[in-house]
């Protein structure tokens, strides 16, 4: 058998294109297997627009249960493909200062928006609430929450669509 180097060519791109190929899907299967966190004023709008369920993460920097959370829950596979699935996700630092949050054509500062999301309740942190933005309605679930309960919490939230 003679090697031309057209053969030895087309050898090559063949091989390229299935690299292309074998990473190409390993990235999407990355991307899909990732939380696309927004910040409230993107996220709000995009829900009411596509009539999903908002998933708010309310932590703050020192919370040590928000960050176990965060390694434990929200990067376990099952939890990442159901809520990407049903929910826009919202992380949100009330402690955080000079941002100003839009809800319902009002101005108003973290504070302000934590008392609207805790309606007057002490709830701590972290906790995670799931609005239903076209109807208002409001579901808190206060502390750390470990997937296996987690699931059953989406599962929960679903109710309010």
């Amino acid at each position: 058998m003679i090697i031309t180097n057209s053969n030895l060519y087309m050898k090559n791109i063949l091989l390229g294109f299935t690299l292309i190929i074998l990473f190409g899907s390993f990235i999407e299967i990355k991307d899909n297997l990732e939380l696309k966190w927004l910040d409230w004023n993107t996220g709000y709008p995009l829900a009411k627009i596509q009539n999903k369920i908002i998933l708010v993460d309310a932590y703050t920097d020192w919370c040590g249960w928000c960050k176990k959370m965060d390694k434990d829950t929200y990067t376990n596979p099952d939890i990442i493909k159901a809520i990407n699935k049903d929910f826009i996700v919202i992380k949100f630092n009330p402690e955080l200062e000079n941002i100003v949050y839009e809800l319902e054509g009002n101005k108003i500062s973290g504070r302000e928006l934590f008392g609207q999301l805790t309606q007057g309740k002490s709830t701590g942190f972290p906790t995670t609430y799931f609005i239903q933005p076209n109807t208002k309605q409001i579901q808190i679930v206060a502390g750390y929450i470990a997937p296996n309960d987690f699931m059953k919490v989406l599962a929960q939230a679903l109710v309010m669509k």
